[in-house]
């Protein structure tokens, strides 16, 4: 299984423990369910990461996030800092795009279209398609922010749910495995 795998690249709890850097925090980071892969924990940080991944702001603001509900939930912080990486410049304009349609839908204004901006990142250099995104979001206002919101707590429900339904039948199919196998 994928955890058998992941569990040789993690590192252990007790190496945690001793690192100088972790030690800064004092016991915030020292909860088995912020390291250890179960299904409550993978599942949790998932959710985690799928609501951080939609806060704006660069990749660092939403690992920082991430960590920090990781955190306040004790659910497992590498997974929910890894997560948030679904939300990249490839894919960040459809999903506010879903989050304006969401908002617009929600608060009932308009025809439910996008307001046509001048977003033309292909003409610019890419350390300036920050600061055109952050004008393009904030030309689009409420029904984007409230969008937003619901959007990432569709996400981080709907992640949850499917992780642990698949986690589930996971076990059982081995279950089930082992029982034929015994049966032999």
């Amino acid at each position: 299984m994928l955890r058998k795998y992941l569990k040789k690249y993690l590192p252990s709890h007790e190496s945690i423990r001793q690192n100088r850097f972790v030690g800064l925090f004092g016991g915030l980071l020292h909860h088995h369910n912020l390291w250890h892969l179960h299904r409550r924990s993978v599942a949790g940080g998932i959710a985690v990461g799928f609501f951080a991944g939609l806060i704006p702001g660069s990749n660092p603001v939403q690992f920082f996030f991430a960590a920090l509900f990781a955190v306040i939930f004790k659910v497992n912080l590498p997974v929910a800092a890894f997560t948030t990486l679904y939300s990249n410049p490839f894919t960040i304009v459809p999903l506010y795009i879903a989050a304006y349609a969401i908002g617009e839908f929600v608060l009932g204004n308009g025809s439910g279209a996008m307001p046509m901006t001048d977003l033309q990142l292909l003409d610019k250099d890419i350390s300036e398609w920050f600061p055109a995104l952050v004008d393009w979001t904030i030309s689009l206002g409420k029904p984007l922010l409230v969008g937003i919101f619901l959007l990432a707590l569709l996400l981080a429900v709907t992640s949850y749910l499917a992780v642990r339904g698949a986690w589930r039948l996971y076990v059982i199919y081995a279950w089930r495995k082992r029982a034929k196998c015994r049966q032999r």
